[in-house]
């Protein structure tokens, strides 16, 4: 953001030193009546102009950016699958329970469903994509390198790898990431329930779930609702509930469509839709430099 700078106007030195010199002696009527701009000297003043400012017809590297932006565009549409869903995506969209929206140019994507007297919202956003961490899947591909060209530090015959048999090769290291899933369940006159969690690995860890004797507040859409709602409890963090609660909770919103299944489509269509809303940017950029 640009800092505010103010302008400020300085009396010059020649100015300052006649008036003080005239403060000793009588003032001239000539000197007195005449208007301040005369007193000050001509070469305090810069030439105006009355000629308008000069326009370029086109900055000097237009073509050139709009070019690349074109290569890049071209680059990531060569296979023609942009826009064209996934079959494993597609299967899930015609196969499930949810309905989903998803909305050219916005980063969020929703998912409703109705379930008894029940209206179930998930949501969840192309932004965790850039959670990742470089550092962390470097280190893991640095180590699954290793094993390959070192047989010897298997951890097979380890008993604190877990299965005996299991060995790094069976089970290759592969980086992945969390996806923030954001679940509210809504019944008619009760509130809402909240659920944070995220899909890793095919799996919805649950974080924390919360009660909203207002629905409204289970999902702030501004910044007075988003106030309220972070002044009520929220609940104690999900790991700290009795584990019998705990798999009750899970077995509730297993049944609700809140699965394995929903874990894996959350983060493979994450990376569709990113790449669809990429093209998108380099094409709208392209279109906004170009002369075309």
């Amino acid at each position: 953001m640009f800092s505010i700078r103010s302008l400020t106007r300085s009396v010059p030195r020649t100015l300052s030193r006649s008036l003080t010199t005239s403060a000793f002696r009588p003032l001239q009527r000539s000197a007195l009546f005449q208007p301040t701009w005369k007193l000050m000297p001509r070469s305090t003043y810069a030439p105006f102009s009355t000629s308008g400012p000069r326009f370029e017809a086109a900055g000097q590297v237009d073509v050139e950016l709009a070019a690349k932006f074109q290569e890049e565009l071209a680059l990531e549409t060569e296979s023609g699958e942009t826009e064209e869903l996934p079959e494993s995506l597609k299967y899930y969209l015609e196969n499930g329970p949810f309905e989903i929206v998803d909305k050219a140019g916005e980063e969020e994507v929703v998912l409703t469903r109705k379930f008894g007297d029940e209206k179930i919202r998930i949501s969840f956003t192309i932004a965790d994509l850039q959670n990742i961490n470089p550092e962390e899947d470097f280190a893991d591909n640095a180590l699954q390198d290793e094993m390959d060209m070192d047989p010897s530090r298997s951890t097979k015959g380890d008993p604190a790898a877990g299965n005996p048999e299991d060995t790094m090769d069976d089970q290759p290291l592969e980086p992945g990431y969390l996806a923030r899933v954001d679940v509210t369940i809504e019944k008619p006159g009760k509130g809402a329930m909240h659920v944070d969690a995220v899909a890793r690995d095919g799996l919805i860890q649950i974080e924390n779930v919360s009660y909203f004797k207002n629905p409204e507040l289970a999902n702030a859409e501004t910044p007075d609702k988003e106030w309220q709602r972070q002044s009520l409890y929220a609940g104690p963090p999900f790991g700290n509930l009795d584990e019998d609660l705990q798999a009750l909770i899970e077995r509730y919103l297993d049944e609700r469509g809140v699965d394995t299944a929903l874990a894996s489509f959350v983060p493979d269509y994450i990376d569709f839709k990113e790449q669809k809303e990429y093209v998108r940017w380099l094409g709208s950029l392209k279109n906004f430099v170009g002369n075309n």
